[in-house]
């Protein structure tokens, strides 16, 4: 998918000429796999630090006409996403930009709207559409509140009902969370100046912004308190974006919610869906000269460039603390610069402006190759598929190159206003993820001691010495609960070497976990330079027949870290799995493999450790089978210490 962010507000709309032209010739859905691209283009024409450009909604008009199986038809790998909506006014306004925003990201979407004012009967019947949809949107906005207050109101009367309505939305979010299949999205309220302005004195008005502001903490601790449950915070959306709504289609329409903030919810939507799917982004990768630092290294030399002390230098370096603060929680920071590379490092390691140094970095390279040939070396070295990059550049053609022959990487193109760098690089939430883990904030850490693995593969005379002096420690136990979310996150993040690729929410994790059926299996990892933290995980059912008599074992997913590939750690758990089964008494040890585009190096794990293949699927899943008898049973590999301990016991 090319992503690419421009800098110009105001550019030419050929991409939604190109949408209308090939909508009018019926030949949208067999171009589907343009969408993306034309679509980020429109994106870049809006104001990053406000609502979204409006041609994309108009987009989203034209997309929503679509016939969806027809795109199946004509791009059977598209990814779909289900999206139920419903809410206490009128919503019809939402559809094009959602539907814009998702297909933006690469997801074909399939809209169902309830019926006006349904959101309690929607959210109460555990049959609507509400409970099936991947993403559930209650859209609420102050007549939930103001609906019901007597004539003449007070405050402690808005006290009361916003009380009452929490209570209520949290016993239906609780509803949801035990019997929906996806996850419900709520939202704060905005309270209007027209209902603050009601009240005539002013301690009065501080009490009710008091009330309303307990509300709005209140369903954001919703979230807080239930995995699958995410509140969008309207506040930021209607500071960039103006108005909440327009009086007088309020009034005649009940339409609570105006077309930019509708527009800014539906981005906040697709940033959801992105991350619920799996497809956050893992790696930033940022340019220097008029990126990093006001001017150009090679010309002005080091002397003349700045990140602070000068009014521009100052901007840059608000946009390199914005730049450390993403680090911060877990995302790998790169450099790619043409450059030559001594003056570059000397300016990282001792340029007195600098916020950001080289220790910053997980790769540091300044050269004159073509950029997108350097972001491949970048992915190589790192172990991660390019898919997973942000690329940031001041320079149109460097972003246009990328974006052509590497249209998997997300490209946020600045311009000269360094003002504007960070809202640009922060406007599509790249990066966003449930919850943060230990080991998201260790990764940056854990990658940049991969260049000391590298120089010691690259000393030893064979991988097999190199394994052997890594001194590769493995600890395969039941998940505890603490590594829930990080479990869950590795089955939403990994692509290589996922056999599946059945992504699982942590509400989906504790489920198998507390299932007395189940076995949800942590792999966690260290060696010479450190520990790995938890970084893969199996997932097995059938372990606790209802009869109680030894069964059949299923795996129903295996997932490792690309940071630990080839070291042996997968061979040694799934020895130590099917020889556990054998102690059992269990018959036989099942598996699947699902084919991508992306974890075929995998195709061939379960045969190498004596499974049979026994199927395949009309989608391409291939069935295994281990009969556990003692001479098919793999031996674990010699230069892994490990610590397999599989009895459950209680977090």
């Amino acid at each position: 998918m090319a992503t690419v962010v421009s800098t110009a507000v105001g550019e030419r709309t050929g991409p939604l000429d190109r949408l209308r032209a090939l909508h009018a010739e019926g030949r949208l859905a067999g171009a589907y796999d343009e969408v993306p691209g034309l679509l980020a283009e429109l994106a870049a024409t809006g104001d990053p630090a406000g609502p979204p450009a409006p041609d994309l909604a108009r987009a989203g008009q034209l997309l929503s006409r679509l016939d969806r199986e027809e795109v199946l038809r004509e791009h059977p790998g598209t990814e779909t996403i289900s999206v139920a909506v419903t809410g206490g006014s009128t919503l019809s306004g939402l559809t094009a930009p959602l539907t814009a925003e998702l297909a933006r990201h690469g997801m074909l979407s399939k809209l169902t709207e309830g019926d006006y004012g349904a959101w309690r009967r929607d959210l109460h019947d555990t049959g609507s559409d509400v409970y099936a949809a991947d993403l559930a949107l209650c859209v609420l906005d102050a007549e939930i509140v103001f609906s019901e207050l007597p004539h003449p109101w007070s405050v402690e009367d808005v006290q009361r009902v916003t009380a009452g309505k929490l209570g209520l939305l949290g016993s239906l979010a609780e509803r949801y969370v035990t019997r929906g299949a996806g996850t419900l999205v709520l939202n704060t309220v905005p309270l209007l100046r027209s209902h603050l302005r009601r009240l005539v004195d002013a301690r009065s008005r501080a009490r009710l912004g008091v009330v309303w502001r307990e509300f709005n903490a209140g369903l954001l601790g919703l979230a807080a308190r239930h995995d699958r449950v995410h509140v969008v915070d309207f506040d930021p959306l209607v500071a960039a974006g103006g108005p909440v709504n327009e009086p007088r289609l309020a009034a005649y329409a009940k339409v609570q919610l105006g077309e930019e903030l509708l527009a800014g919810y539906a981005r906040e939507v697709g940033h959801l869906a992105r991350a619920v799917r799996g497809r956050t982004k893992k790696v930033l990768v940022v340019d220097l000269d008029n990126t990093l630092w006001d001017g150009i290294l090679g010309d002005d030399g080091p002397d003349g460039i700045a990140a602070a002390t000068t009014y521009r230098g100052e901007a840059f370096g608000r946009f390199q603390k914005a730049v450390g603060q993403i680090g911060a929680q877990g995302v790998l920071l790169a450099v790619c610069s043409k450059n030559d590379i001594e003056p570059v490092r000397a300016v990282l390691r001792e340029h007195p402006d600098m916020t950001l140094r080289e220790t910053d970095f997980v790769q540091v390279t300044a050269n004159w190759e073509p950029k997108d040939r350097n972001l491949l070396e970048i992915a190589q070295r790192l172990n991660l598929g390019v898919d997973s990059f942000v690329f940031a550049d001041d320079s149109p053609f460097e972003c246009g190159l990328v974006a052509r022959s590497l249209p998997g990487v997300a490209v946020v193109r600045l311009d000269e206003e360094p003002a504007l760098h960070i809202e640009r690089l922060l406007a599509d939430g790249w990066f966003d993820v449930r919850e943060l883990t230990a080991e998201d904030r260790a990764r940056g850490t854990q990658y940049r001691t991969e260049v000391a693995r590298q120089d010691l593969l690259e000393g030893a005379d064979s991988v097999e010495e190199y394994l052997a002096e890594l001194g590769v420690e493995v600890t395969f136990s039941p998940v505890r609960d603490h590594e829930i979310a990080r479990v869950s996150q590795v089955t939403l993040r990994t692509n290589q070497f996922n056999l599946t690729t059945e992504r699982l929410q942590q509400a989906d994790v504790r489920a198998r976990h507390e299932s007395p059926d189940g076995l949800v299996l942590a792999i966690r990892s260290a060696d010479r330079f450190g520990d790995n933290g938890l970084v893969g995980a199996v997932l097995v059912s059938g372990a606790a027949p209802a009869d109680g008599t030894p069964g059949d074992w299923h795996i129903d997913n295996m997932l490792l870290s690309c940071r630990v590939f080839a070291r042996g750690i997968e061979q040694a758990c799934l020895a130590a799995l099917l020889r556990e089964a054998r102690t059992r008494g269990v018959g036989a040890v099942h598996a699947r493999y699902r084919p991508t585009a992306k974890n075929h190096r995998v195709r061939e794990l379960y045969p190498s450790l004596g499974f049979t293949e026994t199927g395949e699927d009309a989608d391409g899943t291939v069935s295994f089978r281990h009969d556990l008898s003692e001479e098919r049973l793999p031996t674990p590999p010699a230069h892994v210490r490990l610590s397999a301990d599989l009895t459950r016991r209680s977090s």
